[in-house]
């Protein structure tokens, strides 16, 4: 049985993964007139914004403060890879495929946390890793005619993002979450204005209008999601991130007549499939 306040927190999972999937329709359209770095820029901009508001909501005057800077930097390299890694492959492929490969992410965290972290998992759950990544083989089909090189883009981003999430739970320990998003947001910022300058692309008349959208409702996704996980426990929020493969083949048919092929369907479903299982697996073992 939920409480109130889960289920606050799991309307705003709900609510945080849509808009992650609106704002990819504006990105994807974004690629077509502007550099990749030019739209991190705008992304990364409104994110400090947040992650000050956050610093201020939480009364942290010393967020800047941080008990392991070597780590907050090479987790902050790793969330500018898997951005770079993800809003590139919006250039290439239709939105469906892409976030079908994204959403191997959360299995390969399972993966990398019983390697570094030595985080103990029954075979159930190995079996489940096996087969998420069955289903990214279906969705690539590699040593086909129809295999693109371009789709192990949103693989790498899959990877990365993965890295990000177990550095993250290792910061934790020392550091406070909002003291992560500050230099997660900071440093992008930095990265970008150099990179952005260096190849930098001139506006058009929508320029002024479709990045600035883009960081803003990036930065209500991000919020939204801070908001759910305060009020809700990540196992209950986590499901939810597969609804991005739902949300993205609908946004891909409507907004650019992509219509996903029977592999990548079977594919996706098997990558959420194994995923919602070792959250739930997870669950039951925390509750144990």
């Amino acid at each position: 049985m939920l409480s109130s306040k889960e289920n606050i927190g799991i309307f705003f999972g709900i609510i945080a993964f849509f808009l992650f999937a609106t704002t990819d329709v504006a990105q994807k359209y974004a690629t077509i007139y502007h550099s990749v770095f030019q739209i991190m820029l705008f992304r990364y901009l409104f994110l400090f914004i947040i992650a000050i508001i956050e610093a201020k909501r939480k009364k942290n005057v010393h967020v800047w403060k941080t008990n392991n800077l070597k780590l907050q930097l090479i987790r902050s390299l790793c969330s500018i890879l898997e951005t770079a890694f993800f809003v590139t492959s919006f250039r290439y492929l239709p939105l469906g495929d892409v976030h079908s490969v994204a959403a191997l992410s959360p299995i390969i965290v399972v993966a990398l946390s019983i390697i570094f972290l030595k985080e103990f998992v029954d075979k159930r759950i190995w079996f489940a890793i096996f087969f998420g990544f069955i289903g990214v083989l279906i969705i690539l089909r590699p040593g086909f005619d129809v295999f693109n090189f371009k789709s192990l883009i949103p693989l790498g981003a899959a990877f990365t993002f993965a890295i990000y999430q177990i550095l993250t739970k290792k910061v934790s320990e020392v550091d406070k979450d909002e003291t992560s998003l500050f230099f997660t947001s900071l440093f992008g910022v930095i990265t970008m204005v150099i990179l952005a300058s260096i190849y930098w692309v001139d506006f058009i008349f929508i320029s002024y209008f479709l990045l600035p959208l883009i960081g803003i409702m990036m930065s209500l996704a991000h919020y939204s999601l801070i908001i759910a996980l305060a009020r809700a426990p990540a196992n209950k929020i986590q499901p939810f991130h597969f609804s991005l493969i739902f949300w993205a083949i609908i946004y891909g048919f409507v907004f650019y007549n992509d219509v996903p092929d029977v592999p990548t369907i079977v594919g996706a479903l098997i990558i959420a499939l194994s995923g919602i299982y070792i959250i739930h697996q997870q669950r039951k073992t925390q509750q144990t």
